[in-house]
Formats: C-alpha cells, structure tokens, sequence
C-alpha cells in the first residue's frame, strides 16, 4: 500500500491543506492499490481536525532535545524549532511504516520546513514534491543536492481559487502516481525477491562538458565489458554533493572522480562550488575510489558581464553565452591540489583502494597543448604539488601523458578501477 505523507503549516493553511489530502484521496481511488496519508501540521498555532495525523505540539513534545523547548519568539525560531523534530519523526516514521512519498505546499516559510526534511530525512529515489510560491527563482538552495520536484503555485497558497485547485489537484495526481510507482518498484527490487548476482556494480562518474568525451568512453566501457551500472554526475556543484550524498546513503559501490572542477570554483569564488566537505564521503567508506584533476584547468561564472572585476584581466573563454571560464593561474592549482591532499590524507579509510591519475597531455579539452587553456606552468603547479603532498601517504599516483579526453586513457582508467573493485570484500 503506497503511503502518502503531507506536511504543512495547518493555522495558515488548512483548506489549502485539506483539499490537497482530499484530491490526494480521491485520485488514489483509480489506482491498483488503496493509498493510506499521513497529515502532519508543523504550523505555529494549534489547529483541531480528525485529519490531523499528528500535530506540531505532538512532535515537540516527542522529538525535542530535552530542556530545549522554549516557546519560540519570531517566526524564524518556530521554523528552527520545528525542523529537527519533524525530521526525526520522518525519519522514524520511513525506518516504521516506509514513506512512499512526501509532499508540501507553501511560501518561503513552508517551503523551508518541508524541504529542509526532504534533503536530511529521506533518501534519494523517495518522491519529493513541494508547490511553492518561490519555485521559479533561485532554488539551488531549496533543492541542495536532492531529486525534489518544485511546482511554481503562480498564486500565493491562500483560498481555494479555481486557478490554485487546479494546480493542487495536479500536485496530487503527480504525487500519487509517483508513489504508487516507487511502491511497486521496492516490491520488485526487495532482496528476498531478488536472486544472487542481480546487483550490479554501481559506479559514480562526475563529468563536465570539457570532459565529456572521457567519461562517455568510461561508461559506455564499463557497461559492455563489465557488469556494472553507471552513475553520471555533472560537476556544477551540486552534482558533487548529490554524488557523495549516495556514498553516504550506500548507493554506490565505486567512485571514478574524474572531474573536480568544483573545487576551483569554492576557491576562486565560482558559480559552481564544491561542498567545503568535498571527497570526504568515499574516503571515508573506503569503496575503490580513483580521482583525477579534470577541468582543474578553469572557474566557472556567467555571462561574461558577470565576471567579478578582480578577475577581468585574467584570460576568459566563452564556453556559451551563459557560462564563462576563467583559466585557474598556478597558484590557484596550487591551492586546488593542496585542498586535495588535505582530504585524502586526513579521511582515506584504506589508501590501498584510492588512487589519483594525473593526465599530463591535458586536464581538459582547453588545456591541451594547442588549446585556449594550454598553462605548463599552472598543470605543473597542480601536479607537482599533488605528487609531493601525497609522497609517504600509501596513495598511488600515476602520471599519464596523454590527454584527459584521450580514448585509451579513458579505457585504462576504468579497467584500474575495476581492477580496485575485484579487490573488495565479497568480490
């Protein structure tokens, strides 16, 4: 049975909240399998109804630090308080009676709490959908590095104008077919269905454009020749975060990081920047991890206009009229390559399964020696001081004179990492 769960501020918006639970209801009818939901009201104000599953004075009271409920002031402090909680009992409620999917409806406000527990509480797969007055602006930070839905309401949530039903309505018919096929699908893949042998195994790739004819070359490789399943990750800064939110999660069983662009980006200032924690989650678990420089050659920005004046001397390359590169000066790789020996030294679990593959011919299709990006002295900076930093450390490096794009290379680099994979346990 696909379970529902509705979170929402009830004293604000409880007609809103009803008739989404209503539609919710009502379209599940048409389905194979009757659908149970779960209201949750994490709204300030104390509100009564029957269909209340359970209430914001229930999940403090429950799920507090204990000494730590103190009757918030502002509307800010009843949003913090009210996370934590709520997480924990989402997190309770999906380890108890499995949570197929979980929607939510609001302003800023709403939209924060809801989507503050789709990114802590559940896994990546589980369907998320939120309709949100602040959908169609900058919604990096609702989304993080999750697979949440966002449906722009057009109109506040407030009434049940026809223009607002209809778009709940939708929301309604999105989340519960969603969860109806997330249902099925758990049922299809539980271990006690499944024979041995039929996992495959699960490899992270990242990728940028200026790296994108390597890690195709990777994975259509490792697809024909090995049994394994090939996850994509495109470097923009959240694709590093999403890919290292499912090592932690336990959904991949290797790592080829191929492009770690996003750390020029957290150093430099870009548009596309790495978590802070950036490589830590495969070091940590100790899964064949092999990481290369790709695309360390350049910072991302927009527009061309939009390029911070400190850095308009510098030399630039249009890589379209949205995006704008910016190649990174020796000691930028410098710092780059230090940022990364900090993290491989500190948190590889096992040195033996991490290994890191310098392509000397070029980090990127820029940075070949006839192309825009072409710096001896700035991949020298980058190389040298990972080969040095990591002297005595147990982790392989091995420096490879051909291109980052080169075919041969891209091939070597996935049989290494295979290579790793066969060495694990259970192997």
């Amino acid at each position: 049975m696909p379970h529902i769960v509705i979170i929402g501020t009830l004293d604000t918006k409880k007609d809103e909240f009803m008739y989404l639970r209503e539609r919710i209801a009502s379209i599940s009818q048409y389905l194979p399998l009757p659908t149970h939901i779960t209201l949750i009201d994490c709204g300030r104000e104390h509100v009564t109804n029957s269909a209340i599953s359970i209430s914001r004075s229930q999940l403090l009271e429950q799920y507090s630090e204990p000494g730590r409920h103190v009757p918030p002031r502002s509307r800010a402090e009843a949003i913090d308080e009210v996370i934590p909680c709520l997480s924990k009992y989402i997190r309770e409620l999906e380890h108890r009676d499995k949570i197929h999917g979980i929607i939510g409806a609001g302003g800023s406000g709403g939209t924060s709490i809801v989507s503050a527990v789709m990114r802590d509480a559940v896994p990546l797969g589980l369907p998320k959908l939120i309709v949100s007055t602040v959908a169609s602006g900058d919604t990096g930070p609702i989304v993080g590095e999750t697979d949440m839905s966002l449906m722009y309401s057009v109109v506040d949530i407030a009434g049940t104008n026809r223009l607002l039903c209809e778009i709940l309505s939708n929301a309604a018919g999105a989340i519960a077919g969603m969860a109806f096929s997330y249902e099925q699908r758990l049922a299809r893949e539980n271990p006690c269905t499944m024979t041995a042998g039929t996992q495959r195994t699960r490899i992270g790739i990242t990728m940028f454009g200026v790296t994108t004819a390597c890690v195709d070359t990777v994975r259509r490789h490792l697809e024909s020749h090995h049994d394994a399943e090939v996850y994509v990750f495109h470097a923009t800064g959240h694709g590093g975060k999403s890919m290292e939110r499912l090592v932690e999660e336990g959904g991949l069983d290797a790592v080829l990081d191929l492009t770690t662009t996003e750390v020029c980006d957290l150093l430099a200032g870009g548009n596309m920047r790495a978590d802070p924690k950036r490589f830590e989650a495969a070091l940590k678990r100790g899964i064949p991890n092999i990481i290369s420089v790709g695309a360390a050659d350049m910072v991302n920005f927009g527009p061309l206009e939009t390029v911070p004046p400190c850095y308009k001397h510098r030399k630039l390359y249009k890589h379209n009229p949205n995006v704008t590169l910016m190649r990174t000066s020796d000691t930028e790789c410098a710092d780059v390559a230090m940022f990364m020996v900090d993290k491989l030294r500190r948190f590889a679990k096992d040195a033996s399964m991490v290994e890191v593959w310098l392509p000397m011919g070029g980090v990127s299709s820029l940075s070949t020696p006839s192309g825009p990006f072409a710096d001896s002295r700035a991949d020298g900076a980058l190389f040298e001081t990972l080969k040095f930093g990591l002297k005595e450390s147990g982790i392989l490096v091995v420096e490879d004179d051909r291109e980052i794009n080169d075919g041969d290379f891209a091939v070597d680099i996935a049989e290494r990492l295979m290579s790793l994979v066969a060495r694990t346990p259970g192997q």
